[in-house]
């Protein structure tokens, strides 16, 4: 029998933010609610102390039946972000991704020790956002789950630095695809596309610099914020690979050598 713990709304933190001065709460002012699945009690305990002291709301289970079920609990964005495991019991990791893919956008974050191309490829093909191996630095951990929370923000029409004249548009068109901005939409031939945050944010990027190349490194940077780590290309590649089923395939070219480009 799979256990479970809910941090409550008002947990108690010794020292205020943490070492990083990371915090957890989101635009509104409330905490971060995070579904946080490990069925090992040492990692899970350690974990989630951390979450706790820098102000996440978390709910741990141990399970991945659990989990979904967790998940499927009426209320309006019941979590910000899935923190899960991939070996797990009752459910795997991978496959709760793409039960959750099926249903909603949610941010979703896997952990495992198991850190071979593969395994990284299958769980971001799942709908993965990121992907950290064990073991892991936990600051690390932490920014990249600011990173991902940041991506399922709102984003200002217009946004983008420079003067009024050189910003985007907040309607544009992309061959049949439509980006509004203001909505933060994008239609194909009219119909609504669902986008995950970190697709939404990639598309943006590209749209950005739409007929220009964009490489890698550059991406990675701009979108999964990886400055001071070393990053996996996989994370680009196959987040393309997922945003192009979704535009289409002739919409984002790969120069070889180089990156990607948006075609106008």
């Amino acid at each position: 029998m799979s256990a479970s713990r809910a941090v409550p709304e008002t947990t108690p933190i010794a020292d205020g933010v943490g070492e990083d001065g990371a915090m957890g709460p989101t635009p509104s002012g409330k905490p971060s609610r995070i579904l946080f699945v490990e069925d090992d009690p040492v990692i899970g305990e350690a974990t989630l102390a951390h979450l706790e002291r820098h102000r996440y709301e978390a709910v741990w289970v141990t399970d991945g039946l659990e989990a979904w079920e967790r998940f499927g609990e009426p209320g309006p964005a019941q979590f910000d972000l899935v923190l899960c495991d991939v070996m797990l019991p009752g459910m795997d990791g991978v496959t709760l991704c793409r039960r959750v893919r099926e249903v909603a956008t949610t941010p979703f974050v896997l952990i495992s020790a198991r850190g071979d191309a593969v395994d990284v490829v299958g769980g971001l093909e799942a709908g993965a956002d990121d992907y950290v191996v064990k073991p892991f630095d936990i600051q690390v951990l932490l920014a990249r789950l600011r990173s991902v929370l940041r991506r399922a923000e709102p984003v200002p029409a217009g946004s983008g630095a420079g003067s009024d004249a050189s910003r985007p548009r907040a309607v544009e068109t992309f061959g049949d695809l439509t980006l509004d901005r203001s909505a933060l939409e994008l239609r194909r031939d009219g119909r609504r596309l669902l986008l995950t945050p970190t697709e939404m944010k990639l598309f943006l990027q590209l749209a950005d610099s739409a007929g220009r190349v964009l490489s890698r490194r550059t991406l990675l940077a701009q979108v999964w914020d990886y400055q001071d780590w070393q990053a996996d290309d996989h994370l680009v590649d196959v987040h393309v690979q997922r945003l192009r089923s979704k535009v289409g395939n002739e919409r984002i070219e790969t120069v070889r050598g180089f990156g990607y480009k948006l075609r106008p």
